[in-house]
């Protein structure tokens, strides 16, 4: 189909104004990742006037792959996005539901919740870490003060428990931004469906499942999205509240990648597990946006 002339000259003043906002992309985007795979495919040696790069193919990759590490931080960092992504979707979706009600105080309990998400990871996680020291932490002071413990405990000073504090820090400070984007979901369903099925008879969990439900699904499938995405990201969290500890236990993907350029000098292998990392990132993105699609194709039909 030909483009008339009018057309055409909108469409080249279209690209025109989009071209600055293309070209910002490329440069911080784009080339940053082209340059990260021309990297991981070469043997990277520091010299006294720079870096010496000599291509080696697929090199990098198999060291990765041969790495035990790697395949912790892979197994880690899968195990800590299902776990804390489930738990705050369930918590999020509760917190939504009560708060779509018409209460009294309802702007001040969002205000409030939402100061958890604003805080810098960093500085909750510094904060975490104060609370849950074995020494002088508010936790066990607490726990010890109702009898719940005799004694002080290492909350960071085994696998299963540094893992456990690990995500009980992260659904707390991610949990309010899965509540919001699900109560703006709920704030879209017309009140009319609900008025109808209570006019049918159906009981609040049958309109729940069968109104609340299908219609959120778009809005459950979007906090999904976004969270699994920011969980495989996982790397300041661990860098201040446990070092990737206790030994290798709580190291995520982003955390090997940052050990290996930064304290190894690997730079090679370590710009192979970012890339993996971005590739894998990638793939989730494009197989939740799709399972997205589908939710709102359905809802549509």
């Amino acid at each position: 189909m030909r483009l008339s002339k009018l057309e055409r000259k909108s469409a080249i003043a279209g690209y025109a104004m989009l071209s600055p906002a293309m070209l910002v992309i490329a440069l911080v985007t784009i080339f940053p990742i082209g340059y990260s795979i021309w990297m991981s495919m070469n043997t990277i040696n520091s010299t006294f006037t720079g870096f010496q790069f000599t291509f080696s193919g697929f090199t990098n990759y198999n060291i990765v792959f041969q790495s035990s590490l790697f395949w912790q931080a892979l197994w880690f960092t899968t195990m800590y996005a299902a776990v804390t992504v489930i738990i705050e979707l369930v918590l999020g979706l509760l917190v939504a539901l009560a708060l779509n009600q018409p209460i009294r105080g309802r702007g001040l309990a969002i205000a409030v919740m939402l100061i958890p998400w604003t805080l810098i990871t960093v500085i909750s996680a510094q904060m975490w870490g104060y609370i849950y020291n074995g020494i002088y932490g508010v936790l066990n002071y607490l726990l010890m003060s109702i009898h719940i413990i005799n004694a002080p405990f290492l909350w960071l000073g085994s696998p299963v428990s540094a893992t456990i504090s690990m995500m009980m820090a992260d659904i707390w400070k991610t949990t309010p931004f899965v509540t919001m984007i699900l109560l703006a979901g709920l704030q879209l369903i017309p009140s009319e469906l609900y008025e109808a099925a209570k006019i049918d008879g159906s009981s609040a969990w049958n309109s729940f499942w069968h109104v609340t439900f299908p219609l959120l699904r778009p809005s459950l499938g979007l906090a999904a999205l976004f969270r699994i995405l920011q969980a495989f990201g996982l790397f300041d969290l661990p860098f201040v509240l446990t070092g990737g500890g206790p030994g290798t236990s709580t190291m995520s993907i982003a955390m090997v990648a940052y050990k290996a350029i930064f304290n190894d000098g690997a730079f090679g292998p370590g710009t192979a597990v970012a890339v993996l990392t971005v590739a894998l990132v990638i793939l989730l993105a494009v197989g939740s946006l799709k399972a997205l699609r589908t939710q709102v194709g359905e809802i549509d039909t």
